[in-house]
């Protein structure tokens, strides 16, 4: 039922200043015509040896920024307030007894939908330096996974790994959440659960810690399926889901190559995790074929557009580009992937290119998130790829793939 904004978000408000009750509270989007300060924020209450205090962090194109806002001297209140004034198109909020969602809609008046659990849940109040874990290092996957031990405590030598699962979980959330919010990617229910595919999936590390998340922190009903080429991670892969007890129905592995594995019906979100060179391109281009409605795209290698840049003359005034190997590889990336973003822009997705884990725990940390739109884009965006690719003399993979 649409409602007057200012009186559904002093009922938001005091959902955000109820220290406990409140779980998280996310804030996304943008009224029509305005442009917040922040990309999104998140909301939630951590217990400091100075009293309880709400923790919020405001992400920007870049990075994230975390301040704690202490409740007794009503520092929390003055930010949910300057949070409330911003021009948010959606608030997501979760309590332990219900989640509230809102929209704002074109003419400035807001839809809010409540939903009770079946079940109440507990708020985590624990506090870490660095973010809140979304899955703690005790959780059964890990130990499934040889990140930790039978204690549940990390191996030193995975610690890389962790955090980049880790990483990548909080971004999977952000996503889904964001698409869900804004009505562009359905909310998934029992009879019609999310449906993922994880293209060329290896150990499955990924696959795992996702699914886990979204089944037993969120609560969602969840079909994922792992395709990998190799039986051996087929049966490695099942093995560990046996182990964990998860039923096949939902999750699933089998082997197949990504241009070519058949799926019972279509993906709604496809991951494509550090598939090598033009693999990435393979898998983008089936998501694209599927009309998935998110893709979470981490490239590995960029080999072919680097090959064809060795061979062909370097245009003028660009010579110092390619002269030095190592400046010819690095530029290889960046001109692959924006290749890439200009193609799925054209094809009818918002693209996001992005850090996804620091350097230090992976130097493949490049990853493209795009989200389906279904309005391709017009005007000059075809003459520029044109453009690229011909002062280059490139032929793009995922180009040729898509018949451009």
């Amino acid at each position: 039922m649409i409602r007057p904004l200012a009186d559904v978000l002093a009922e938001v408000r005091g959902h955000l200043l109820d220290p406990d009750l409140l779980v998280r509270a996310i804030a996304s989007g943008r009224q029509k015509g305005t442009q917040p300060q922040w990309r999104r924020v998140e909301l939630r209450y951590v217990d400091l040896k100075a009293g309880r205090h709400l923790q919020v962090t405001s992400y920007d194109a870049t990075q994230a920024h975390t301040v704690n806002h202490a409740v007794a001297d009503d520092a929390a209140a003055r930010a949910v307030d300057a949070l409330l004034a911003e021009t948010f198109g959606n608030w997501h909020v979760e309590t332990t007894t219900h989640t509230h969602q809102v929209r704002v809609t074109k003419r400035l008046e807001a839809v809010l939908s409540t939903t009770a659990r079946a079940e109440p849940v507990s708020a985590t109040r624990g506090h870490d330096r660095d973010k809140s874990r979304l899955l703690p290092p005790g959780d059964p996957v890990f130990a499934a996974l040889g990140l930790a031990d039978a204690q549940g405590r990390l191996k030193p030598s995975r610690q890389a790994k962790y955090r980049q699962v880790e990483e990548f979980v909080r971004l999977l959330d952000t996503s889904l959440t964001e698409a869900i919010d804004k009505g562009q990617l359905r909310r998934p229910t029992p009879e019609d659960p999310l449906r993922i595919v994880d293209l060329g999936c290896g150990n499955a590390y990924l696959t795992f810690t996702g699914h886990r998340f979204l089944t037993s922190v969120r609560g969602w009903p969840v079909s994922m399926v792992g395709v990998d080429v190799r039986e051996q991670s087929r049966e490695h892969n099942s093995g560990v889901a046996a182990g964990l007890g998860i039923e096949v129905t939902s999750l699933d592995f089998v082997v197949g190559g990504i241009s070519t594995v058949g799926l019972a019906a279509a993906p709604d979100v496809v991951l494509a995790l550090h598939a090598c060179d033009t693999a990435t391109d393979d898998a983008l281009a089936r998501a694209i074929e599927w009309e998935a409605a998110l893709v979470l795209a981490a490239p590995c290698c960029h080999h072919d557009v680097a090959a064809q840049l060795r061979k062909a003359p370097t245009p003028a005034p660009y010579g110092e580009l390619t002269r030095h190997g190592i400046l010819r590889e690095r530029f290889a990336d960046t001109l692959t992937d924006a290749v890439r973003s200009m193609l799925l822009r054209l094809e009818g997705y918002r693209v996001d290119v992005m850090e996804f884990v620091d350097s230090e725990h992976t130097p493949r940390n490049t990853l493209l998130r795009a989200v389906r739109t279904g309005h391709r884009e017009t005007g000059s965006l075809g003459d520029e790829y044109d453009d690229l690719v011909a002062t280059w003399g490139l032929s793009p993979r995922l180009g040729e793939l898509l018949d451009r």
